[in-house]
């Protein structure tokens, strides 16, 4: 490393390049010294951001229920981990819930199977394409919020299950 290490680190003798990080940090700052610096850098770790993988695997289509629901039972989690959460359990049972009554009707009824079995491959595509949808706004950095839907969600499982 020693290579690629400025002159000043080592005249210095840092070989971590630490000094030169808290140098910066603290130029940012307005020159607040490097105590300043160094606990602007102890607060920013202590407040680390949630993994975007956490997050999109909360929305993969029918596998993220399973690591959802374990999110909201246990209760821990920020704010943006539950919310999440919420939105992709409710997805996914309102998708089993319509997929289950459109099968059960096609499955029943003589006149209207095939419109039946149609309109429930056009349920399971779009709550997948919504999936998707969603797990490309978080790799944008956007929101992960559906208007009407979240509202839902938060509204019913938020009194039962946070």
């Amino acid at each position: 490393m020693k290579n690629f290490e400025s002159k000043e680190n080592r005249e210095r003798g840092v070989g971590s390049g630490e000094w030169v990080e808290t140098r910066f940090i603290a130029s940012l700052l307005g020159e607040q010294g490097s105590r300043g610096a160094e606990e602007q850098r102890d607060s920013n770790n202590a407040q680390c951001p949630i993994p975007k993988t956490q997050l999109l695997l909360y929305l993969i289509p029918i596998i993220g229920f399973f690591p959802s629901l374990w999110t909201l039972y246990r209760g821990q989690g920020s704010r943006e981990q539950l919310a999440i959460s919420r939105m992709s359990i409710t997805l996914a049972l309102t998708w089993l819930l319509g997929y289950l009554l459109l099968a059960t009707g096609a499955a029943t009824s003589d006149f209207f199977g095939l419109r039946l079995f149609i309109l429930n491959s056009f349920l399971t595509s779009g709550y997948f394409l919504v999936s998707v949808w969603l797990i490309l706004r978080l790799m944008q950095g956007k929101s992960g919020r559906l208007p009407g839907f979240t509202t839902l969600a938060e509204r019913v499982l938020g009194k039962y299950l946070s």
